[in-house]
């Protein structure tokens, strides 16, 4: 707003520097950088993300097993841990040895995080493991992918219109030095006899 005030300000004001309407046009053609384009990027951007990470979600499904898990021990000394690829990162898992049966068959035995909070000896508890049994990460699920996406493009907007602004304030900048040293250069055109009387005469 303060950028169209400023060009209709300066359109017949006879104090018009021709400076003062290109800074205003700047302003003007940043605002509207900021409110079309950084959107349009965002929005891009947002897409983009999306689909790569729905296609992960995708292989990750393929590939990732939950299998069952069976206790054979707690581990000495295991405190509660929070598990952080839970949804809230709120759940609580303790370390035990626990054998599995891989999904090509093959018996796998190892230490773990249980979902129990008191696990004994022939509890049984989920884990996600790849085709042979190692055990891996539980996939991403597709809502914690689109709101990824979501902040992704949210990040390109910003990032968009950050720039945009940067751009005008360097431009600014930049004719403010420039009329600043246009100041000095005049003054200097002046001479040291400037303002005493009798100066010209």
């Amino acid at each position: 707003m303060r950028a169209i005030g400023g060009i209709w300000r300066w359109r017949h004001n006879p104090l018009r520097r021709t400076t003062d309407l290109v800074e205003a046009w700047v302003a003007l053609s940043a605002l509207l950088l900021i409110l079309l384009v950084a959107p349009v990027v965002g929005s891009l951007v947002g897409a983009v993300a999306q689909d790569v990470l729905q296609q992960s979600v995708h292989e990750q499904r393929q590939s990732r097993h939950e299998v069952t898990a069976t206790v054979v021990r707690k581990v000495a000394g295991s405190p509660l841990e929070v598990d952080p690829e839970t949804a809230t990162g709120r759940e609580t898992r303790t370390r035990v040895v626990a054998d599995w049966t891989a999904p090509d068959g093959t018996a796998q035995h190892g230490t773990v995080l249980a979902g129990l909070k008191t696990p004994h000896i022939g509890d049984h508890f989920e884990i996600w493991t790849d085709g042979h049994g190692a055990l891996v990460a539980r996939p991403l699920d597709s809502a914690t992918a689109t709101t990824h996406a979501v902040l992704a493009g949210f990040g390109a907007a910003l990032l968009t219109a950050g720039a945009v602004e940067g751009g005008r304030r360097l431009i600014v900048w930049r004719m403010v030095r420039r009329r600043y040293a246009r100041w000095d250069q005049a003054w200097d055109r002046a001479g040291p006899d400037w303002g005493r009387t009798g100066t010209g005469s």
